[in-house]
Parts: C-alpha cells; sequence; structure tokens
C-alpha cells in the first residue's frame, strides 16, 4: 500500500448545505449552440472522437467507459483552440458593433474588416496548447499574437505556438507571473489579453472562452444519444484554474438541473487549489513552481468565473499525485484487446482515467467509489483535452515508465 502522501485525496460535496443556486446562464444549451456554429466556420472543423472502452469499463466493474478525443481538435492536438478562436471573433464581432451570430468566418478575416479595425495584437500566459490556440485564430483572423509562458515550458510547445506566428518566450516565472506580465505589456502597449482565467475586473472575455469550451459537451451528449445514453451517469473533469471545468459542468447543470451527472473534478497534487478551496470553503491560491508533469493544469489560482460553479455544483474532488496521470495515459495508449487506443498527454484524460482505474480496483479507495457511487451501472465521461503535445515527456512516460504507479 502507498505512503499516505502517495495516495488520491478526495473530498466530497454530497453534504453540503450551505450550496447557492448560481446562475449559469451564460453556458446554457442556447449560448453554446451559436458557440458551435461559429466554430463549424472553420473549415478545419469536425466533431472529435467520442471513443468507447467496453473492455476497460467490463474489467473495472463499471457499466461503460466513454473518452472524448480532442487531440483532433482543429489539427492542433488540443482542445484549447475552442476558447480562443471563439474570444477572439467574439472581440471582432463586438468591435464592429455586431453579435456574433451575424459574421462568417470569413468576414471577420476580410480586408474590409482589417480596415476597419486595424491590426489588433492579442497576448496571453499558457503551458502551451491556450496560447497555441490563441496564436491560431490570430493568424487566422488576419491579426498579431503575443505569447509568455511560465519557466520550465516545453521547447516543443513553444516552437508549436511560434510556427502559428506567434511572438513567444518563456519567462523566468510561473504562471500566474506569465499572466501579470501579459496583463501589465497590454496596458502599456494596448494590447488586448485573451486569458483562460478570469479576475476582478477582467471576466468578460474569460467568460467567452469558457462558451468556447461548451462545443466539447454539446458533441459529446449528441454523441451519447447515438448510443442510446440521454447523459452519462458520471464525468471527470481535470482543472488547472477551472475554466474548462467549470465550462463543462455548467452546461450539464443548465441542461440536467438537479439530475446532473455526478461529477469529480481532478487536479495534480502539486497545484490543487480547486480541491484546497473546496477544504476550506473559499477561494485557495496555491503559489510556486508547482513542478507537476500535468503542465496544462499547473495553475494556482481558480478562474472566479467558475469558482462559484464548481463549488455549488460539482459531487467531488480530488488532488492527484503525478503517477495517477501517467498511469491513465499508459491505460489509454495500450489499451485492453477490443479497445481503441487513445493518444493522451499529461493533462489530458490521464489523471481522471489513472483515478478512475485506481478507484475501481483498490481497496484504499473502497469509500471513495461508494461514495461517489461507482458501479456496475455507471457510464463514466472523462475528456482528453490533449494529445502527446510534448512528445518526448510522453515517450518518457509512456515508453519508458517515468512516474510509475505506487
Amino acid at each position: 500500500m502507498p505512503n499516505n502522501k502517495d495516495l488520491i485525496k478526495a473530498n466530497f460535496n454530497n453534504s453540503r448545505n450551505d450550496k447557492q443556486n448560481i446562475s449559469v446562464d451564460f453556458i446554457s444549451e442556447e449560448v453554446v449552440e451559436k458557440v458551435n456554429n461559429f466554430h463549424k466556420g472553420f473549415s478545419e472543423y469536425s466533431i472529435t472522437p467520442l471513443q468507447k472502452l467496453d473492455v476497460l469499463a467490463k474489467h473495472l466493474g463499471l457499466k461503460n467507459i466513454f473518452v472524448k478525443d480532442e487531440s483532433y481538435r482543429f489539427g492542433l492536438n488540443a482542445f484549447k483552440v475552442l476558447g480562443g478562436a471563439y474570444a477572439v471573433g467574439k472581440y471582432l464581432a463586438e468591435k464592429l458593433g455586431m453579435d456574433i451570430s451575424e459574421v462568417s468566418f470569413e468576414y471577420l478575416r476580410s480586408k474590409e474588416v482589417k480596415e476597419k479595425l486595424g491590426e489588433i495584437t492579442f497576448v496571453t500566459a499558457t503551458d502551451g496548447n491556450h496560447g497555441r490556440g490563441v496564436a491560431w485564430a490570430a493568424k487566422q483572423l488576419g491579426q498579431k499574437a503575443v505569447v509568455y509562458m511560465p519557466k520550465g515550458s516545453s521547447l516543443i510547445r513553444l516552437n508549436n505556438i511560434r510556427n502559428e506566428g506567434a511572438e513567444v518566450s518563456i519567462i523566468d516565472g510561473n504562471y500566474e507571473a506569465a499572466v501579470k506580465l501579459s496583463e501589465d505589456m497590454a496596458k502599456e502597449h494596448g494590447w488586448v489579453v485573451i486569458q483562460d482565467t478570469a479576475w476582478e475586473g477582467y471576466e468578460e472575455i474569460p467568460t467567452w472562452i469558457m462558451q468556447g469550451y461548451g462545443t466539447i459537451i454539446y458533441e459529446a451528449i449528441k454523441q451519447l444519444a447515438e448510443y442510446g445514453i440521454d447523459k452519462p451517469t458520471h464525468v471527470f473533469l481535470q482543472a488547472g484554474v477551472g475554466s474548462f471545468a467549470g465550462a463543462i459542468l455548467g452546461y450539464l447543470v443548465d441542461k440536467f438541473g438537479e439530475d446532473k451527472p455526478i461529477t469529480v473534478i481532478v487536479e495534480p497534487d502539486e497545484a490543487n487549489c480547486i480541491y484546497l478551496s473546496s477544504l476550506r470553503g473559499e477561494r485557495e491560491i496555491v503559489e510556486g513552481d508547482m513542478p507537476t508533469i500535468m503542465a496544462g493544469l499547473a495553475c494556482g489560482a481558480p478562474n472566479t468565473i467558475s469558482f462559484d460553479i464548481l463549488m455549488n455544483y460539482a459531487d467531488g474532488f480530488l488532488s492527484c499525485p503525478d503517477y495517477v496521470s501517467a498511469r491513465g495515459m499508459r491505460i489509454l495508449a495500450a489499451p485492453l484487446k477490443g479497445d481503441p487506443q487513445i493518444i493522451s498527454g499529461e493533462s489530458g484524460a490521464g489523471v481522471g482515467i489513472g483515478a478512475v482505474s485506481l478507484i475501481m480496483e483498490r481497496d484504499e479507495y473502497k469509500d471513495i467509489r461508494e461514495k461517489l457511487k461507482l458501479d456496475e451501472n455507471s457510464v463514466v465521461l472523462v475528456i482528453s483535452t490533449e494529445g502527446d503535445t510534448d512528445p518526448y515527456k510522453f515517450k518518457d512516460i509512456v515508453w519508458d515508465g517515468d512516474y510509475c504507479s505506487k
């Protein structure tokens, strides 16, 4: 049995009696349908696969496991472009005095729009995926992008962003320092911050980014219906600042109300600001370098928009050591015979699949299993938000066994 420090830590929201009725109107089905229509305007758009892992589900004693594979999104190997593209498009439409439903992708990139608005520079902080998405969107729409990455960021991810035409650099500071630099440079140069987290006084654009993520769950629910499934019983959502998790959960709350799936938030234990916040009942900030392999989740300050959604509507919060994500990556990359292979990066579905596998297999997690009501009737949905965005790190983990299970 692993040491206590190596265990998944859990906190449950089921019995709280101080929950509030938080509005999720901004991520309603009506809003997300409009978002999806915008995304469909890109020639690169296609619905990403929803993979069904029947053999793994049976092995773990579950009814179904589905993995939504975002590595196919717009050819960029990650989901983040959905938020960045929608926010950039929404910003341009607002500057034109139009609703985004009234403008096409082709119009936004037209010479006419460029002459009306001039050249706009969008700036952001990222560990890789969000910055690449913003850079791609800016390039597609004829604008500029500047991207700052935290200390320790992957050079492969940096070069991927640079290849999208952005000016990009790695700073000597953590993710929060990169966010602060983006904000300062925007004020100094008149740039526009496109950041996938929110703070006091900066919430409109992060709201648009969260709305952009709605396309994922909008597609997934329709894909589940093709299997005759109205909704999953359980959804495991990884969190950094919580924008992605809050968007997906908000949509589920709007669509299903009190009958929503049991929703579990999973984080790296080196950057578990949402988990700690759930324990203390207030917004908790994690500081320092946050040395986790889950680079896309290495964020210390919860998004102020999604925070209340997560605190009031999530059913459980898991703080996971790195080996949990590594285990999930290996399970997906080397599946049981009969299941499809899924290439999922360190911040993708690995932490969710790894957590589910351990909870179902190991006696020390019996209490978590029972409190989350995971059993032979459970239909589990996990979203793989990235592929092998750092191929060398992926090989170290999947081929060479880095971060083996305790």
